[in-house]
């Protein structure tokens, strides 16, 4: 009498992933975080802020400071969709320099990286 439970009665599968998803990796979309040349803001509150909200080194800080003051924006991190959006509003949240006639914070958007 054949046992309906021995290994030879019941059929035993094994999936073997397709080699090309087994090496496809997920890309999660990347996000630039552009902050904006502002006339209202000093070297000093932006390597201040750069440093503060970014983790940026001094030296970094200086080298981007120099760069939206010379090209009237430039790319301060890049991440993902949410942690751009993130950063983008600490920055519009940073508040104002003291330089007088400074009104707010600098200005910063987020686009897709390519």
């Amino acid at each position: 009498m054949d046992d309906p439970y021995s290994d030879e009665s019941v059929g035993v599968g094994v999936a073997i992933p397709d080699q090309e998803t087994e090496h496809q990796e997920r890309q999660v979309p990347r996000y630039h975080v552009i902050l904006w040349d502002s006339d209202d803001h000093t070297y000093e509150y932006v390597q201040r802020m750069l440093r503060e909200l970014f983790g940026h080194t001094d030296v970094h800080c200086k080298k981007l400071a120099k760069d939206v003051d010379d090209n009237g924006r430039t790319v301060v991190l890049t991440t993902t969709q949410e942690h751009a959006e993130l950063k983008r509003d600490q920055i519009h949240a940073y508040g104002r320099d003291d330089l007088e006639g400074s009104k707010g914070s600098m200005w910063a958007s987020i686009e897709a990286a390519e």
